[in-house]
């Protein structure tokens, strides 16, 4: 009897497997009006499971993976469009790690085509993981307060120096918590986050971290890869291009891809974004066919005639690290001192209590012209000459862009890390 005592209290005092926690999210990717990936990471393999429904007290759907992982996505189908579920992930029925709350519940987008007030929050360059990143997010969301953003983009260099998966948990997954479970991310690549993925075989940590359409699944036609990809919300269209990794020819499989799929959409509003500016005069010079191994004159010369003859309106980028704003412009797809008056759609500001709102024809016209921005001061600023000929005004800013669709009118506002608007205009479709 003794003997099974002792052994009883060796057993008890073993060292026995902890429950599984979660080490990163959850976050939304791949919105869609009927649907929502649900992803997260544990530090030990575990099955996983989301339940989910109109209010925490009724949330019984239940949707789960198979096979044990540490890197969860669970896809939540069957949605209606512009509704609020509140969720919950876990590693079987009756044991999860998340409360229901403010901070666990998503809103379907809007069926896509009618338009429906919307809010883009927009990050450039932001992945310093230091004070600098965190005023600039902590400034939006004293800002925007109860105004829910609907979606967010980052314009690439998400997380210094070579994005690995230490640099992204510290850049993007422990800097906006709260903002990846209730609202979903769309990024590009940019060089920094190349340091440690490769888009011609899809692989590496961007690729591994982020669930982006290849398919289609969110509007716009099918890439094929995760590099490059369209969707759309409401009213609008929404292309990414991957200006570092991918063949930047105007034959290449990205350019045609971009062809038709401009051709595709029936959208009010085409928004393209990308990391490498086709105009800037920051820390990085458009004009310059060696900076970023012509990456910069490639997109000018290669892609942006291709997005203005499919009725772009609004062209972001980062690398840069300043903010640059041009006018209302078209054709210029030369050095900026070949710039001629034709190339300027409309000279003003682009302001209603200014010389007056840039306006535009409804529809996609070509050529009718497009803004292009430089963003890429969410996390640092570089300086430069800040100069380029293409530009309305450029600033030497830590901050981030807010975008309002409303109907046939696109409001953009530039927010420094201060709380203070440095820039602002309006599009209209006529």
């Amino acid at each position: 009897m003794n003997r099974i005592r002792w052994w009883l209290f060796l057993l008890f005092l073993l060292p026995t497997q902890a429950s599984p926690k979660v080490i990163r999210g959850p976050y939304l990717q791949l919105a869609t009006p009927n649907s929502m990936v649900i992803r997260w990471r544990t530090d030990q393999l575990c099955p996983g499971m989301v339940r989910f429904g109109l209010t925490p007290a009724t949330a019984t759907n239940r949707t789960s993976h198979s096979g044990e992982l540490s890197e969860h996505v669970v896809r939540l189908s069957g949605l209606k469009p512009d509704t609020r579920y509140f969720y919950e992930v876990g590693r079987a029925t009756n044991l999860w790690f998340t409360s229901f709350g403010v901070t666990n519940s998503f809103v379907t987008p809007p069926p896509i085509g009618p338009a429906q007030s919307t809010r883009v929050w927009v990050l450039g360059d932001s992945g310093t993981a230091n004070r600098h990143q965190a005023a600039v997010r902590d400034a939006y969301y004293a800002w925007s307060f109860d105004r829910r953003t609907d979606l967010w983009l980052m314009l690439g260099d998400n997380a210094y120096s070579t994005g690995t998966d230490k640099q992204y948990q510290k850049a993007v997954f422990d800097m906006y918590p709260t903002m990846l479970r209730t609202s979903p991310l769309w990024p590009t690549l940019g060089n920094h986050d190349a340091g440690s993925a490769n888009s011609p075989t899809q692989s590496g940590v961007y690729y591994d971290i982020f669930t982006l359409p290849t398919l289609g699944q969110a509007g716009g036609l099918p890439s094929g890869t995760e590099a490059y990809y369209s969707f759309d919300y409401a009213n609008i269209h929404f292309i990414c291009l991957d200006s570092h990794d991918t063949d930047r020819s105007p034959n290449g499989a990205m350019a045609q891809w971009l062809k038709a799929d401009l051709e595709s959409t029936a959208r009010d509003w085409i928004i393209c974004f990308f990391h490498h500016p086709p105009y800037t005069k920051g820390s990085h010079d458009s004009d310059s066919l060696t900076d970023s191994s012509g990456r910069l004159v490639q997109m000018r010369e290669n892609i942006v005639p291709i997005l203005e003859a499919g009725g772009v309106d609004l062209v972001l980028a980062g690398h840069s690290h300043d903010y640059e704003r041009s006018y209302l412009i078209s054709g210029a797809y030369g050095f900026s001192t070949n710039m001629i008056a034709a190339n300027f759609v409309d000279h003003g500001d682009g302001r209603q209590n200014g010389t007056g709102a840039y306006q535009k024809p409804a529809g996609n016209e070509p050529h009718a012209g497009a803004v292009y921005i430089v963003a890429g001061s969410s996390g640092q600023t570089s300086g430069g000459p800040l100069n380029h000929r293409a530009m309305f005004l450029s600033l030497n800013k830590l901050g981030s862009l807010v975008l309002d669709v409303n109907g046939l009118e696109l409001d953009a506002t530039f927010l420094t890390d201060r709380g203070s608007i440095r820039d602002y205009f309006t599009l209209k479709k006529r």
